[in-house]
C-alpha cells in the first residue's frame, strides 16, 4: 500500500450565532461536551457577559488578546538525524497556534474549582489578555 500524502478535506465551520464568528465557533466546539452545543454555547456567551461587564470593553477585544498572547510563536519537534533524536524549534503553523491557545485557556478554566465554568473561563480570558495569568 502506497504512504503518499492523502489530501483530506478541511469540514466548512459556519460562525457562531451571536457574532457570525468562525473562531468563537471553534472555540464553542472545544468547550462542548458529549455533543451539547447549546450548553457550550451558553458557557461561553455567559462568561463573554461577565468579561464585558467586569472590563467595561468589548468582550470580542478582550477574547482576540487573550488569544493573541497565550498562543505559542516556536515549538520543539524531534528530528532524527544519524540515529539520535534532536529537539529542533520550528515555528508554529497559523492553526496549530489558535488551537494550543484555546486547549490551553480551556484546560486551565477546567481545572479551577469553587466557581461555575463561565466565571472561571471569563477569569482566564482576562488575565491571558492582561497577560498575568
Amino acid at each position: 500500500m502506497a504512504r503518499g500524502k492523502l489530501k483530506i478535506k478541511k469540514r466548512k465551520i459556519e460562525g457562531d450565532p451571536r457574532f457570525k464568528r468562525v473562531d468563537i465557533a471553534k472555540f464553542i466546539n472545544k468547550i462542548m461536551l458529549r455533543g451539547k452545543k447549546a450548553t457550550a454555547e451558553a458557557l461561553v456567551y455567559g462568561a463573554f457577559d461577565i468579561i464585558a461587564e467586569k472590563t467595561k470593553k468589548d468582550s470580542l477585544e478582550v477574547y482576540e488578546k487573550a488569544l493573541k498572547n497565550v498562543s505559542p510563536v516556536l515549538e520543539v519537534r524531534p528530528r532524527r538525524i544519524g540515529g539520535a533524536a534532536y529537539q529542533i524549534p520550528v515555528e508554529v503553523a497559523p492553526k496549530r497556534k489558535q488551537h494550543l491557545a484555546m486547549k490551553w485557556i480551556i484546560t486551565a478554566a477546567r481545572a479551577k474549582k469553587g466557581k461555575s465554568f463561565s466565571q472561571n473561563l471569563a477569569e482566564e480570558l482576562i488575565d491571558a489578555s492582561n497577560e498575568t495569568g
